[in-house]
Parts: C-alpha cells; sequence; structure tokens
C-alpha cells in the first residue's frame, strides 16, 4: 500500500466508516422507512433488508478491535433515529441510548474518535406517514433528535456530521425512486431537497446550543463531463452539476441554491424556501466529501433535467462505478478554491464494492483483494497531491469496516475492508485490512 502514513503531514488523521441501517440490525428500534421500502417486492436485491445486517448490536466491541487494531484514529458511524425515538419524537427509548452511551465509550476506550453522523438515511417511519422530508416539520423534529443526541454524547463526541449524503436521500428517494421512500416525483424532490438542506440548518443550531463544536455535513460529489460534443450535452452536464455537486454545497457554504438548479426544482420549493438560508448557510467547522467515481453525462429529451449517464472509458468496480482517482485532487481544489477556502476538509468516504471471493488459507479462509488494494492506493495517492497543492485536507476515511446491507442492491455489494459471512456472520479480514494496517504503523500521529 503507497503512500504510507509517513507521506502525510503529521496529524493527519485516518479512519473507516459505517452507518447504522446497514450494520447493526434493528432489533430494538422502532420502525423506519426503509423497512417498509425493503418489504415491498421488487425493491432490494434478493428481497434483503436490514434486519439482521451484521449483527453489530451484539457485536460492537469485536467490530472496534478491528477499528483500533488496523491503527486507524476515527471510526465514524452513525446513530439510528428510530432506535433513539421510534415515533420520530417526543420520549426516547432508554435502550437506544443507552446503546450508543456503549458504543461512545468504547470507542474511546480503544483510543479511537468516534466520529457521529446523525442522520444515514433512516427516518422513522411515524414521520414518513406525515410525509418525510418532504414536509417541513421533519426538519424541525430532526433538531430535537440533535439536541437529545447533543446532550447525551457531546461530552465526548470527536466529532458531529448532520446529515450524511442529503443529495442521496432526496433524489434518489424522491425522484429515481430507488431508495426509500421510492417515489418519482419532482415536486416531492424539490421539497425533500430544501427540507434536508434546512434539517442541516436547525440541527446545526441545535448542536450549538448544545455546546457541541466540530461540528459539520457529509456532501457525496461526482465530477461531471461531456460523454461527447455539443452545446446539449455541455449544458446537460452542466445541470447535472448544478444538482448533484453544487445544490447542498451552495446551500451550506453560501447561502444560495446554483441557479441552473433552480430552474427545474425552482417551481416546486415551498413558499418562502428563501427565508431558510440563512440557517442552512450558518458556519459549519469542517466538511466532508465522500467521493466514488465521476459521471459521464450525455443530453436526453424529455422534461427537466434532460440528462443521462453513459458508461465512461475506465475501469469499474463492482458497482458499475469508473474508477478515477485522477479527480479527486482536482474535485478537492474546486470545493475549497471556490467555495469553503480555508475550511477543513476530510475525505469521509471512498472506497469500492468487489467480488471478494472467500478462498482457503492455512489458518482459514482469506480474500485476496487486491484491486480495492490498488484503489486505496491510487486515492491515497490522489488525496496527497491535493494536500501538496495546498487544499486544507485533514483526514481520509475508508468506506467501509464491513461488508453490509447495501441498501436497494442488498447484500450483493461488498465494499468491507472486513468480508462478513450473512450467515454465521463471522468477520475475515481481507488482504486490503492488513495492507492498511502495514501503512498505518508506519508512523503514528
Amino acid at each position: 500500500m503507497t503512500p504510507t502514513r509517513a507521506d502525510f503531514p503529521p496529524g493527519f488523521l485516518f479512519g473507516t466508516a459505517t452507518s447504522a441501517y446497514q450494520i447493526e440490525g434493528t432489533g430494538g428500534a422502532g420502525p423506519c422507512h426503509w423497512d417498509s421500502f425493503a418489504a415491498t417486492p421488487g425493491n432490494v436485491a434478493g428481497a434483503a433488508d436490514g434486519r439482521r445486517a451484521c449483527g453489530h448490536l451484539d457485536r460492537y466491541a469485536e467490530d472496534l478491535d478491528l477499528v483500533a487494531a488496523a491503527g486507524f484514529d476515527i471510526y465514524r458511524f452513525s446513530t439510528s433515529w428510530a432506535r433513539v425515538l421510534p415515533e420520530g419524537a417526543g420520549a426516547p427509548d432508554p435502550e437506544g441510548l443507552d446503546f450508543y452511551d456503549r458504543l461512545v465509550d468504547a470507542t474511546l476506550a480503544r483510543g479511537l474518535k468516534p466520529a457521529l453522523t446523525l442522520y444515514h438515511w433512516e427516518l422513522p417511519s411515524p414521520l414518513a406517514d406525515r410525509g418525510g422530508w418532504t414536509n417541513r416539520d421533519t426538519a424541525l423534529r430532526f433538531g430535537d433528535f440533535a439536541a437529545l443526541m447533543a446532550e447525551r454524547l457531546g461530552d465526548r463526541v470527536w466529532s458531529w456530521a448532520t446529515l450524511n449524503e442529503p443529495w442521496c436521500a432526496a433524489w434518489l428517494g424522491h425522484f429515481a425512486g430507488v431508495h426509500a421512500p421510492g417515489l418519482r416525483d419532482i415536486r416531492a424532490t424539490a421539497r425533500a431537497m430544501h427540507h434536508l438542506a434546512l434539517g442541516h440548518g436547525v440541527g446545526l443550531a441545535a448542536l450549538r446550543a448544545g455546546g457541541v463544536g466540530q461540528i459539520g455535513i457529509v456532501l457525496n460529489f461526482e465530477p461531471a463531463f461531456p460523454a461527447d460534443r455539443g452545446e446539449a450535452v455541455r449544458a446537460a452536464t452542466l445541470r447535472y452539476d448544478a444538482v448533484f455537486n453544487r445544490f447542498f454545497l451552495g446551500g451550506v457554504a453560501r447561502g444560495a441554491y446554483p441557479e441552473l438548479a433552480l430552474e427545474g426544482l425552482g417551481p416546486h420549493l415551498p413558499r418562502g424556501w428563501q427565508a431558510d438560508l440563512d440557517a442552512i448557510g450558518a458556519p459549519i467547522d469542517w466538511l466532508g466529501v465522500n467521493y466514488y467515481t465521476v459521471k459521464r453525462i450525455t443530453h436526453a429529451p424529455g422534461p427537466w433535467p434532460n440528462w443521462a449517464e453513459v458508461p465512461g472509458p475506465g475501469r469499474k468496480t463492482d458497482m458499475g462505478w469508473e474508477i478515477a482517482p485522477m479527480a479527486l485532487p482536482d474535485l478537492l481544489r474546486w470545493i475549497s478554491g471556490s467555495h469553503t477556502g480555508d475550511l477543513p476538509l476530510y475525505v469521509t468516504e471512498n472506497g469500492m464494492a468487489a467480488p471478494d471471493t472467500p478462498v482457503a488459507g492455512e489458518t482459514g479462509p482469506e480474500i485476496h483483494d487486491e484491486d480495492r488494494i490498488a484503489f486505496l492506493s491510487s486515492h491515497l495517492a490522489a488525496a496527497r497531491e491535493a494536500i501538496a497543492e495546498g487544499v486544507p485536507l485533514k483526514g481520509y476515511i475508508v468506506w467501509s469496516l464491513l461488508d453490509n446491507f447495501e441498501w436497494a442492491f442488498g447484500y450483493g455489494k461488498r465494499f468491507g475492508l472486513v468480508h462478513v459471512d450473512f450467515e454465521s456472520l463471522q468477520r475475515t479480514p481481507k488482504a486490503s485490512y492488513h495492507a492498511l494496517k502495514r501503512m498505518l504503523e508506519d508512523r503514528r500521529p
């Protein structure tokens, strides 16, 4: 694995990440909209759901041992809103709060920095019944959830993210229909995008009022390139960039949404949405950048947004995503140069899905994922290049620690550094885990 820890500045932090619904199992939690989405035939590959997942609720100590043994500095995880507040509001479930108490304490006991994300897509069903993120009230209820978690864990959590990838929750869930709640409605999409942004602003204010610091948001980015020549293709690419890459970044960093996105979404936004922009654009302490791939865009006939994705020329992961480490430095330079300035940036997710078939070894099963080692090495080198060019990048977090429930793909796509047998739940570190461990042993910060 190249580069090594010694090639990064002193104090640069490395971590790995998970999310609650993807690993915990739902035992004890209230219902969420991913439960009902998964229970609907045809929505999830193999009719899979998150009821068992990786059994992390009972095996969190074992999983944290793996994080610590690899030499990581950060453990990034998320909380289940439905586990803590089964009704989405009102009285919390003491057992849910107690679990996250134990998880944070166990993270600290292993010398790891707990990086908590409040919302990674699992909305309590009672809130979904009232319109979910299309309803402004959900953003206000999210503020209550943020305040509750700050009160309970604020003295121990190292960093806080309000939302993870709000574009996915809004666009994939309300426009493409491939994530919960499974809608295909532009009005619902516009309102969900705005109310998720507002939820960030309300949650941020609640965390500030709770006395915690080191607060940010995690956004996903896909640099977009025209698939061929022509003004219509160029215009489609710019629209895609405005919706995917600049809508939430513009709201958070500038208190403004891009005009190209508003051409399609603006007529469907709730009345008076402009009054929320001050809260959405309130200062944050860091920005999380999730980066996996680039997109090749062409023009498509029909109604707005008039774009279509086409396969790129590069090698693909098991998700069909083009591998493009060379785009990461440009992306980080663009974010800091045009939007965030000196604000600390973290690559909060980067990784790849691969088939990862176990083979017999001398002491048990082994997974030789050299493709993942090459992927991570090339992206680490790209991160180092961005730092050398002055980007204030402070950390790099691998997605993910474990193979897990990969949303609409069920259990068929494996991103983990650690292989999970979903029958026995046995954990087996892959070659990439061992390669990262050797890399991180090079020098502790």
